[in-house]
C-alpha cells in the first residue's frame, strides 16, 4: 500500500553544527492486508520515517508512493489513513466522547456514523465508562485507548501507529494487540513501530528492522526466525538414557539435544528403551535474540 523508495533524511540545525543523517537510503514496502512491525532501538529513525510517511516532513532524497487502493489524490489517501503518534496531544477539557466526535467530523463522518462507531468500538477498548469524563482526568492507558479509538473510528484502510504500546500495563498491552489483530482480520493494513521486540513477534506476520537509520531486514517474521535458527532438535523426556547424554532441567525431566538429521534415530532409541516423549521442537531463536544480533 505504501512504498518507501530510497528515503534519506538529513537534519541540520544551523551552519555551525554537523548535519545528522536520520535515515540513510531506506527502502521498504507496506503490503496490503499485512500486520507489519517496524523495529528499531530508540533513535533508530522510526518516528522520522513515520513523519515522512504521513507527509509531516519531507525527505532529503527519495520518495513515498501510495497505492491506488488508498486513493488517487493525496487528500483521498489521507482520508483512508488512521494515525496515532507516539506522543499525541489531547484537548484536556473535552470529554472522551467530544474528542471522538471532533475527530470523526475531521474525517467527514456523519453524526450517526460517529455514534455507530463509538457504540461498536468503545466496549472493545473498554473505555465506554469514561466517555463523558474530561480527558484531563484520563490515565495514560485510557488516553492511549481513546487515541486508538479515534484512529479506527473512520474505518481506515491503513493504520499507522508509532509506539502504541509504550507505557501500558500488561492488560492494556494485550487489549490493544488483540484489537490490532481484529482490525487486520477485517482487511485493514496495520503498520506499527516498536522497540519492544516480543510485541512484534507476537502479532506481526511481517517485520522491518532499522538500525542507525539503515534498513537491515524486511520480510516474514517466520522466515527470519527460520533462517537465523540452528539445525538442532530439542527432545524432552521424563526418562534418563545415559548413552544419549541428556541434561536434567528439573525433577524427572531431561533434555536431549540432537542434530535434526539424527532426530529419528534418537527418537527410535528413546522409544525402544521405554522413554516417554514429553515434547519435540526445533531449537529456534526468538525475534528478540535475532534483533540484538543484527548489524548495520
Amino acid at each position: 500500500m505504501v512504498k518507501f523508495e530510497e528515503i534519506t533524511k538529513i537534519f541540520k540545525a544551523d551552519v555551525f553544527k554537523k548535519e545528522f543523517k536520520a535515515l540513510d537510503c531506506v527502502s521498504f514496502e507496506i503490503p496490503e492486508g499485512t500486520l507489519m512491525g517496524y523495529l528499531g532501538a530508540n533513535g533508530a529513525g522510526k518516528t522520522t520515517s513515520i513523519k515522512i510517511l504521513m507527509d509531516f516532513i519531507k525527505p532529503s532524497h527519495g520518495k513515498v508512493s501510495y497505492a491506488r487502493a488508498l486513493g488517487k489524490t493525496k487528500n483521498e489517501v489521507f482520508k483512508h489513513l488512521g494515525y496515532l503518534p507516539e506522543r499525541p496531544y489531547f484537548y484536556p477539557f473535552l470529554t472522551g466522547r467530544e474528542f471522538i466526535e471532533f475527530m470523526g467530523k475531521l474525517a467527514e463522518m456523519k453524526t450517526h456514523q460517529i455514534n455507530q462507531g463509538i457504540e461498536k468500538w468503545a466496549p472493545r477498548f473498554k473505555i465506554e465508562h469514561a466517555l463523558d469524563r474530561e480527558l484531563r482526568n484520563y490515565s495514560k492507558g485510557m488516553l492511549q485507548r481513546i487515541g486508538f479509538l479515534a484512529t479506527v473510528i473512520h474505518q481506515p484502510k491503513l493504520i499507522i501507529l508509532d509506539e502504541p504500546l509504550s507505557g501500558l500495563d500488561p492488560l492494556g498491552r494485550k487489549d490493544l494487540k488483540d484489537i490490532m489483530l481484529e482490525v487486520n482480520k477485517q482487511g485493514v493494513s496495520v503498520f506499527f513501530s516498536s522497540h519492544i521486540v516480543s510485541d512484534v513477534e507476537e502479532v506481526c506476520d511481517q517485520v522491518v528492522f532499522i538500525k542507525e537509520g539503515k534498513l537491515i531486514y524486511q520480510g516474514s517474521v517466520d522466515e527470519i526466525i527460520q533462517k537465523s535458527s540452528g539445525s538442532k532438535s530439542l527432545i524432552k523426556s521424563s526418562k534418563k538414557i545415559a548413552e544419549l547424554n541428556p541434561v536434567l532441567i528439573k525433577d524427572n525431566l531431561y533434555l536431549y539435544e540432537t542434530e535434526s538429521s539424527q532426530k529419528e534415530k534418537v527418537l527410535t532409541t528413546m522409544i525402544s528403551q521405554g522413554a516417554d516423549i514429553v515434547s519435540l521442537e526445533q531449537d529456534k531463536m526468538s525475534l528478540e535474540e535475532i534483533f540484538y544480533q543484527v548489524k548495520a
